[in-house]
């Protein structure tokens, strides 16, 4: 037998998928995570795994896992102390940015302070043209100089960004190079090692974020790799990335910005592969953890894109699944203002101490406490009887809010979740303009530990048709990162006239990319047969201040059809603005490719059917809609397929709740997947 591990640390919760390969059946199991000792729940989690199922870690031959120390430590600035040495003159890079601020509705919007000030920014003398030809050496004096303000400062570490450095890095390393020498001590990373694109501001800034965390990323994956080997688990550990793929641990160490996001994109992937098996084409994924709640685009059965993506103030422009974040996650806490208005976030109890209910020292209501009071949670088992909830001191704890709104304390519970509704509600309204889609269009797939109690209410406040709840909804980022295809992005920067001149320097960098990208999969895998190549380019009309991404047929490059690709360019164009100018001339910024290596899909069970009305464990009384109700309590490894019932109801199971609100009617499907019915639409 042979054992494959998918594990998603959280805010609250680590999630567990074993999938066994012989017989595709999935194991799942959650243990608390523990942000001040990193890497520690992992093993905890190899060991309920051993002690829960049985299994072996000697027969672990895979192992994946996504991890948020890198996110953590750029939201909380706990990073290294780093300098930026930059081409003279360069220096307010950081401060001028674009020119936007980060809320153009709000006037007292400000941007957050750089990750390095300007009194660590060091300029050099040294100039490359725009086309990498040099203008002036490397003034080797003038970056000494730059050493002995770095050495003055305390800095642990130098990001290095030159002007032009995409199209040649000779001045980069020259600089590099001098610093090892003179400083061998320091960490150094230059900007066209991390993303080597053009644009000054977004080149820099990503790089910053990368060396920002990457001495804490690699130490963390070291201290885990010793920590799997010492539990007999002999798989190589990888990582899951923010493009929705996997990579070597060995490869995170160097290159830790594209596993910075590998938490939430793991997510969408599960999300996707769901739908897809269930045959929904567009789907809107809905991850409520302890933390945050984020969504995702699935439109025609495929996952959307993006790059520019937030990490807390700062956007990283590397190819990441496109997830946004709308509101709040189950360990949010609850408070009231000095003006006497409820409000929900944006600060979390996390996993530690975590909600009231939870016993662990929580002192401050939090969403999770909301449902606990309301009679949603507390009824069953929660989290792998790893949760006792204490709903006793959730009500006091949300007693406390009710006093000060005149309100009882299930009103007040109730409060708080229409809040949350209402934030989720705006975030999503905004995502949804920006994509141009309906989302009575669409169906909401919840996950996460708090996903599906919060599904039905979202849903309705959309109007949307369908919720469908998977059957292992609390551990869903887990099996995407287990069942992620071994992916990478490779960018070269062209900036060229589309013509019949330039097709063929397009055509030789197209070739240099496959190399690049198929000697990358090798020492991923061994090889690179079978592996997927897509090939994208950033194209504009000229004058425009803005790229597309369009996908180019290899095959059109290689035959110098520049026909093809203004036409792929032009339809593109009208798609996504409704109109095209076939007369204009076109700009081909950069050439993008993508390879992947397909990975074992477990095969999703169709369980038994029955036309036999379910039989609910008990009745139990909730708070709903203004009312108290005795509804229904279903427990999930009950239902069969084909059953159907109306809520309000609730569904318990062991990595989550599904909340059915009145106006709901919920259908098993063939697998177990939860399809609620939203009778409540309007037109």
């Amino acid at each position: 037998m042979s054992l494959r591990i998918g594990v998603d640390i959280g805010g609250s919760f680590t999630d567990f998928a074993v999938l066994d390969e012989d017989s595709r059946k999935i194991r799942t199991l959650k243990v608390f995570s523990r942000p001040d000792n990193p890497g520690s729940e992992v093993l905890a989690g190899m060991t309920g795994l051993i002690e829960r199922y049985g299994i072996d870690a000697k027969e672990v031959a895979y192992f994946t896992h996504g991890t948020t120390v890198g996110v953590n430590a750029v939201v909380q600035r706990k990073g290294l102390r780093l300098a930026l040495v930059t081409t003279e003159k360069f220096e307010d890079v950081l401060e001028i940015a674009r020119l936007k601020i980060p809320d153009m509705y709000h006037l007292l919007s400000k941007r957050p302070e750089p990750l390095i000030p300007r009194d660590r920014v060091f300029g050099v003398k040294g100039r490359l043209a725009a086309d990498g030809s040099e203008e002036a050496p490397v003034d080797e004096a003038s970056v000494l100089a730059a050493i002995e303000g770095i050495r003055a400062a305390g800095c642990e570490g130098v990001v290095i960004s030159l002007l032009h450095a995409y199209r040649n890095p000779q001045h980069e390393n020259a600089v590099k190079a001098l610093i090892a020498k003179h400083c061998p001590e320091l960490f150094v990373s230059c900007s066209h090692e991390v993303w080597p694109i053009i644009r000054e501001y977004e080149r820099t800034s990503t790089a910053i974020i990368s060396g920002y965390v990457q001495p804490k990323v690699a130490n963390y994956l070291t201290r885990l790799q010793s920590a799997l080997a010492e539990v007999g688990v002999p798989a190589e550990l990888k990582v899951t990335k923010s493009n929705g793929g996997v990579m070597s641990a060995e490869n995170g160490k160097t290159n830790c910005v594209q596993m910075i996001l590998s938490g939430t994109a793991s997510g969408v992937i599960g999300a996707a592969y769901i739908a897809s098996q269930c045959g929904i084409k567009n789907c809107m994924s809905l991850d409520i953890g302890g933390t945050t709640a984020d969504v995702a685009l699935i439109v025609d059965g495929n996952v959307q894109y993006a790059t520019g993506e937030y990490i807390g103030d700062f956007q990283i422009h590397i190819p990441s699944v496109s997830v946004s974040s709308i509101g709040d996650g189950g360990g949010s806490i609850a408070w009231v203002d000095d003006f006497g208005v409820l409000k929900v976030g944006p600060n979390s109890a996390g996993s530690n101490p975590g909600p009231v209910c939870y016993g662990r020292g929580g002192e401050q209501p939090t969403i999770t406490d909301a449902f606990a009071v309301m009679g949603i949670l507390g009824q069953s088992d929660l989290g792998y009887n790893s949760v006792t909830l204490d709903r006793t001191a959730a009500r006091r704890a949300i007693g406390a809010l009710a006093e000060r709104l005149g309100k009882s304390v299930e009103q007040t519970a109730e409060a708080i979740i229409r809040v949350s509704t209402s934030s989720m509600y705006a975030g999503t309204s905004r995502l949804v303009s920006r994509f141009g889609i309906d989302p009575r269009t669409f169906t909401l797939l919840p996950f996460g530990g708090a996903g599906p109690m919060l599904g039905c209410y979202l849903a309705r406040a959309l109007n949307m048709p369908n919720v469908t709840v998977p059957v292992t909804p609390g551990v869903l980022s887990a099996l995407g990162g287990l069942i992620a295809d071994i992916k990478n992005d490779f960018v070269k920067t062209t900036y060229y006239e589309l013509n019949d001149v330039t097709l063929a320097l397009l055509a030789e960098d197209a070739k240099v990319l496959e190399a690049e990208a198929r000697a990358w999969m090798a020492h991923q895998i061994g090889h690179s047969e079978g592996a997927s190549l897509v090939l994208t380019a950033d194209m504009r009309y000229r004058g425009q201040s803005f790229e597309i991404e369009t996908p180019i047929n290899a095959a059109a490059i290689a035959g110098r059809d520049v026909a093809a690709i203004r036409a792929a360019f032009h339809r593109e164009h009208d798609r996504l603005y409704g109109h095209s100018d076939a007369g204009a001339g076109i700009q081909v910024v950069a050439l993008r490719l993508v390879i992947a290596s397909a990975t074992p899909k477990p095969e999703l069970e169709r369980i038994e059917a029955s036309v036999a009305v379910p039989v609910p464990l008990r009745e139990i009384d909730v708070w709903m809609d203004d009312a108290s109700h005795r509804i229904p309590l279903y427990r999930r490894a009950d239902l069969r397929a084909g059953q159907t019932f109306d809520g309000p109801a609730v569904i318990s199971q062991d990595d989550a709740t599904t909340c059915v609100l009145p106006g709901f009617t919920v259908n098993v499907d063939a697998y177990g997947n939860l399809v609620l019915v939203n009778r409540t639409i309007q037109s």
